[in-house]
């Protein structure tokens, strides 16, 4: 842990609707070290972004709260920070670029104003030195005509070079980590493609971390050192990239492996996932997954399995791995 740039443990972050307690991110434990690319991957709900919301001091008040748990960055606790101290780390140290550029920029400022406010409020960069700065930046992330697009509104831009300016943005600090979610998303594919090699490069360049949280196994399969599978607001499997992908071995793991449409086979019907995640405010006693699951037993439904060691630097929760008779692990 002490050698570790991010440190999560028993990480639990609540919402409160219609009187009820919905356990979005219900003790998870997670760790980045210097210079990795850490990819958190699952479906819709299963926590993902609700995690990184955390880590930021993002989680809208009124709506919920980290209820349990530590984020260490640095060795500090970003939890215990006031609102000002984290405000000095957000943006500067820890950076983040969101799905859907034109809902992060604002409307009604320049390219330029919202680049050189964040060198001056981190940076005490005079406006003249912020601007020069921020126009070098846009060139960095291949912007063309850097000097003219700096005085353009976000509207103006194209959906990929919205989402290069945010990533301009983000790194004007040389943050120590970046937290990516569902960069791609909203763009083609030939842009996708793009804007991920420019993240590689900005890594590289910047010898930063990154969690990028997304729904696609391409993007993890050609951006991960490590994966973090969630499910239901919990950990279910994580290891490197190679183990993962080679050995998958919770069944929820599996099911999105299998998910995934391949070029080597010609089917009528692609696969999907039986059933839906359970409802965060009315978990399941045992495994989240168990209805959803071929190899559920009823033991599975009554207890909640451990996320254990299945082999060196490679964890899952599931009971089920290398039972007799059971087809996975």
């Amino acid at each position: 842990m002490d050698d570790m740039l991010l440190s999560i443990r028993n990480l639990r972050t609540y919402f409160y609707r219609n009187g009820k307690e919905v356990r979005a991110v219900d003790g998870i434990d997670l760790d980045i070290a210097p210079g990795r690319v850490v990819c958190v991957v699952g479906e819709s709900g299963s926590g993902k972004s609700v995690t990184s919301l955390s880590i930021m001091g993002l989680i809208p008040k009124h709506q919920g709260r980290v209820v349990d748990g530590e984020i260490r960055f640095e060795g500090i606790d970003l939890l215990r920070l006031s609102e000002r101290q984290l405000a000095d780390i957000r943006g500067n140290k820890i950076a983040m670029i969101f799905q859907e550029p034109m809902t992060s920029l604002n409307p009604v400022l320049t390219i330029g104003e919202q680049m050189t406010e964040v060198l001056i409020r981190h940076r005490k960069m005079p406006r003249a030195e912020a601007r020069s700065r921020a126009i070098e930046m846009l060139g960095h992330v291949g912007i063309a005509r850097a000097a003219e697009i700096i005085d353009e509104y976000p509207h103006r831009l194209s959906g990929g070079m919205r989402q290069r300016v945010m990533i301009g943005m983000a790194m004007l600090c040389e943050p120590k980590l970046l937290i990516a979610d569902e960069p791609t998303t909203a763009l083609d594919v030939t842009i996708q493609a793009q804007v991920l090699e420019l993240m590689k490069e900005m890594k590289d360049r910047y010898h930063m971390s990154v969690l990028l949280i997304t729904h696609d196994l391409g993007v993890v399969a050609e951006m991960a050192d490590d994966v973090v599978v969630m499910y239901a607001g919990q950990i279910v499997e994580s290891g490197d990239a190679d183990t993962v992908f080679e050995r998958p071995s919770h069944p929820y793991t599996r099911a999105l492996m299998k998910a995934v449409p391949s070029l080597d086979e010609v089917k009528e019907t692609l696969y999907s996932i039986p059933g839906v995640i359970p409802d965060a405010a009315a978990f399941p006693p045992g495994c989240r997954f168990a209805d959803r699951c071929e190899y559920a037993v009823a033991a599975c439904r009554e207890a909640m399995p451990a996320l254990r060691e299945i082999r060196p630097g490679h964890y899952a929760r599931c009971d089920r791995i290398g039972m007799e008779g059971d087809a996975h692990g």
